[in-house]
């Protein structure tokens, strides 16, 4: 079985951070994304969008990352919004209820 890969770029701007998220956010990448995302948290700009539009999987374990990435952010003083979220997240963030937890904006 092949691991799954996780690839992010990042674009950044004075008050804004777009992380491009490509591959599956599971437990064997969520320590990536959770690194990358708090190493900006460090100077937060006013804004972090996740742009989930690459995204094809997503497990427990990355539900989870993310929402406590928004709540990292928050303590920060910044907002963490998903964007371009599939209709397989967005299912699966309504059965687990975790869809009000996240900021979900229709564009980046």
């Amino acid at each position: 079985m092949e691991r799954p890969e996780l690839s992010i770029t990042v674009e950044s701007a004075p008050d804004e951070a777009v992380f491009h998220l490509a591959g599956e956010i599971d437990v064997l990448t969520v320590t990536k994304l959770s690194a990358m995302v708090n190493e900006i948290l460090a100077e937060p700009p006013s804004r972090i969008i996740l742009d989930m539009s690459g995204v094809t999987f997503c497990d427990s374990q990355g539900l989870g990352t993310l929402v406590v990435l928004s709540r990292k952010a928050q303590h920060a003083r910044a907002v963490l919004a998903l964007t371009n979220v599939g209709d397989f997240l967005l299912r699966v963030l309504d059965i687990t209820g975790l869809r009000s937890a996240l900021m979900i904006s229709s564009t980046a």
